[in-house]
């Protein structure tokens, strides 16, 4: 079984009320995910990175969609303990030459990444983070374009 968490770049187009070709593909490979037993999660801190912008914004349609989207996969609140990792992670990315941001921003990335890997997991499952951002996210976490994650 896979552990599939959601960046914003899915997620947002899963919130999104028009229904576009590309929002139909993610709504249908999400749907394909879920009846092959996989779960999906929600990560708090995509969550925040995506409500902010409806809010501001004031796109209720997609903040309802949003908020619709966490009865239906796994909502994953932020801990200490994923806060704890990611400072590490960060430090790491830091120290070995490699950010996956801005030093004076906070780093949803490596708050992603931290969350995906405290997640209680059994031996044989599989965690990957689904995304359009290979690149920085899998310097400190498994992670894969949303199309190329087979259901």
């Amino acid at each position: 079984m896979k552990h599939i968490f959601l960046d914003s770049y899915p997620l947002g187009l899963l919130s999104k009320p028009v229904k576009s070709a590309d929002v139909i593909e993610i709504t249908d490979w999400t749907k394909s995910c879920l009846a092959s037993g996989h779960k999906l999660y929600v990560p708090e801190v995509i969550d925040y990175e995506l409500r902010r912008e409806l809010l501001r914004a004031e796109k209720t349609e997609g903040l309802d969609r949003l908020d619709g989207l966490q009865t239906i996969f796994r909502y994953l609140p932020i801990t200490t303990s994923a806060m704890i990792l990611a400072a590490k992670l960060w430090a790491q990315m830091r120290r070995g030459g490699t950010p996956t941001g801005d030093p004076k921003k906070l780093d949803v990335d490596v708050i992603l990444a931290a969350q995906a890997l405290t997640v209680h997991i059994e031996e044989e499952d599989e965690i990957v983070v689904a995304t359009v951002n290979v690149s920085h996210l899998s310097r400190m976490v498994a992670a894969d374009l949303w199309t190329d994650i087979k259901p």
